[in-house]
């Protein structure tokens, strides 16, 4: 089903939160000819380890999201402050909206509404508003995800994870985090491929289906 769609939107609060939800999807969908397009809304500046330069997640999403086969043109990296998103709900509804209209995307990738993050939580809610006439899937962040109902799997094969996990590495300010760890990508990968009997998954919750 999901190589029938034309054009597709991955919204990510924080540069890497596509790639740790979707990274293999999005590696499937570029090699099935489907324009991906990447909206991240922070850098997350003041998250940074000591002695990383203010824009080096604005340059590694760059470099993670070519590892994943999209263009830089269907790049977008916007400057909202990390933590304080449900500040500014306004301004990012009022841009998810932009992005219905020009782009009127066939399928929409966002965090989870059970992710606990306040900046995932308000993607994930002004999103469904903004493009509740399409196809919203919400995407897995195991660590911040309380409760998730496993409602779509994508099968992937060992490609699809091989460029994920080269996407990711990509991030070398966040190497430090546990769960950047490529085992752990390739194991929950693994776990989900064989809920369904296949070698590798994703998994999304199901908000809306329009086919």
């Amino acid at each position: 089903m999901i190589e029938t769609w034309r054009r597709v939107l991955v919204l990510a609060p924080h540069t890497d939160d596509g790639e740790f939800g979707c990274g293999g999807t999005m590696a499937r969908l570029v090699e099935a000819g489907v324009e991906v397009h990447y909206h991240a809304f922070s850098i997350a500046t003041r998250s940074l380890p000591e002695g990383f330069a203010p824009d080096t997640l604005a340059r590694e999403v760059r470099e993670a999201t070519k590892e994943l086969g999209i263009p830089e043109e269907q790049l977008r990296v916007h400057d909202f402050d990390v933590r304080t998103f449900p500040e500014h709900r306004q301004d990012i509804l009022e841009l998810l909206v932009s992005l219905w209209e020009d782009l009127t995307p066939d399928a929409v990738f966002q965090p989870s509404h059970h992710d606990v993050h306040q900046d995932h939580q308000t993607i994930a809610q002004e999103g469904l508003r903004a493009f509740k006439r399409t196809t919203v899937l919400g995407y897995e962040i195991p660590w911040n995800n309380f409760d998730f109902s496993y409602g779509a799997y994508v099968a992937l094969e060992q490609r699809h994870l091989e460029k994920k996990v080269a996407a990711l590495a990509r991030y070398a300010s966040q190497q430090h985090r546990r769960y950047a760890n490529p085992e752990y990508v390739w194991n929950l990968a693994r776990v989900h491929g064989i809920n369904v009997n296949r070698d590798y998954a994703e998994v999304f919750q199901v908000y809306r289906i329009v086919a």
